[in-house]
């Protein structure tokens, strides 16, 4: 049986990740600061514990994120992997990190290009934004105006990109693999206005055509994937199943 260890198992892909995986009968372990169920207790950020969580793990799933800095934490990854002798590490990173000039996504490139030369077998794959983030943006604007950048976006299931973690954890290590993205490209308003139908409310929305290289960049679709897409899960029918 393979045990694999899943950073960032408790968020909002971490999660169906592991249960996918638990599926599937692998033994999965969630590395967390809180001891639980199913948890391997480490800390990334300084290290403490994380030789001792990888003990008897064949594959690290590695979706941990700060939102702002993860080369340190996946440098220290890296390190304990190459001690530990784990012989596969999928990372999740994000479509356009290596066009979009933002911060954030340089960091990310910085740590795929840390795996990259490691040593530690590797599997990398990028995926565009969730579904959830176009609901988030609104959801975030409490007013009866809700503003938007003025981009296309192709949203995904975070369970469909769950699905193929568990594929890529199934199998040999195979460097950067293509990345994936929703089976729609759209304007991030249209997005918006079938959330809003699905919630019954009424909001105007403006878009706003912001300045400067970063929404340059997203205006000339460097964050897309391309269609056909690998998901199948459309936004309305994601934004119909929701609760709340």
């Amino acid at each position: 049986m393979t045990t694999v260890l899943v950073t960032g198992g408790t968020g909002g892909l971490g999660r169906p990740t592991v249960q996918r995986m638990r599926q599937r009968g692998f033994e999965t372990w969630v590395l967390s600061r809180k001891p639980g169920d199913g948890h391997r207790v480490a800390d990334l950020s300084t290290g403490e514990g994380v030789a001792h969580a990888l003990e008897d793990i064949d594959v690290v799933v590695h979706l941990a994120t700060t939102r702002f800095r993860d080369l340190k934490q996946t440098r220290r990854l890296l390190d304990a992997m190459r001690e530990a002798g784990t012989r596969h590490l999928v990372f999740v990173s994000i479509v356009g990190v290596d066009r979009v000039p933002y911060g954030y996504y340089r960091d990310k490139v910085r740590s795929e290009q840390a795996i990259a030369e490691s040593g530690v077998p590797f599997t990398i794959l990028r995926a565009t934004q969730f579904h959830g983030f176009v609901a988030d943006a609104v959801r975030a604007q409490r007013r009866s105006t809700v503003w938007l950048p003025d981009v296309p976006v192709q949203p995904i299931a975070t369970e469909e990109v769950a699905e193929r973690l568990v594929e890529l954890a199934s199998a040999e290590p195979a460097g950067r693999v293509a990345d994936i993205g929703g089976p729609e490209v759209e304007n991030v308003r249209v997005f918006a206005e079938q959330w809003l139908e699905a919630r019954g409310e009424r909001k105007r929305i403006r878009m706003l055509r912001l300045p400067g290289r970063l929404f340059g960049a997203y205006r000339r679709g460097e964050h897309l994937a391309g269609l056909p897409g690998h998901g199948r899960v459309t936004f309305r029918e994601w934004a119909a199943a929701q609760e709340g």
